[in-house]
């Protein structure tokens, strides 16, 4: 009982939307756009050169501040560790040649880090450095994906033309009603 009533409900309703997009058709014209077929290879090789200018050209400005935040911070990352690995590299190499003045042995003559510890951080801030630069790679790749699909997506036809429209078909030798679906296109 409820199944039939919700049937019954939606078709009644979709009637009434579809005199109304009638209504709405007669009244609105469309204009059909152009499609250029290279503005999406034209996004993404801008986005390539400098990345976010796909993303000006079309016309999201509000993702070129995003581009440049997920590079930035990547890159920043990748520098930072790079920075941070060459200070314990150096101090090893120092305590490897028998110096005893490197930044992390201290005041007196204990040593605050071992040279286990040195090699450890080493090995940790080397692969930190080396996913921060896949990061970054994997970023200006993503950029460069969504300038081009955008720019696809900008040219998806959204026309009225292009609508399914249910219809019932009176049969006029025995009149029973078929029911079916029309795929018409208007050119």
């Amino acid at each position: 009982m409820l199944i039939v009533f919700f049937c019954g409900y939606s078709l009644t309703s979709f009637a009434q939307n579809a005199e109304e997009a009638e209504k709405e058709s007669d009244t609105v014209e469309f204009k059909s756009s152009t499609i250029d077929p290279l503005a999406p290879s034209r996004a993404a090789f801008y986005s390539a050169i400098l990345p976010g200018l796909g993303q000006a050209v079309n016309k999201k400005y509000w993702k070129i501040p995003i581009v440049y935040a997920a590079l930035g911070t990547s890159i920043y990352l990748y520098l930072d560790n790079d920075k941070t690995y060459d200070r314990y590299r150096n101090a090893y190499k120092r305590r490897l040649a028998g110096f005893t003045d490197d930044e992390f042995y201290g005041n007196t003559n204990i040593p605050l880090l071992s040279n286990e510890s040195l090699i450890r951080a080493q090995r940790t801030l080397k692969r930190n450095k080396e996913l921060s630069l896949l990061i970054s790679i994997g970023l200006y790749a993503l950029n460069i994906i969504d300038a081009n699909v955008d720019a696809h997506l900008l040219q998806y036809n959204m026309d009225q033309n292009l609508a399914i429209n249910p219809f019932i078909d009176f049969d006029t030798p025995d009149t029973s009603a078929q029911l079916g679906l029309s795929l018409n296109f208007k050119f």
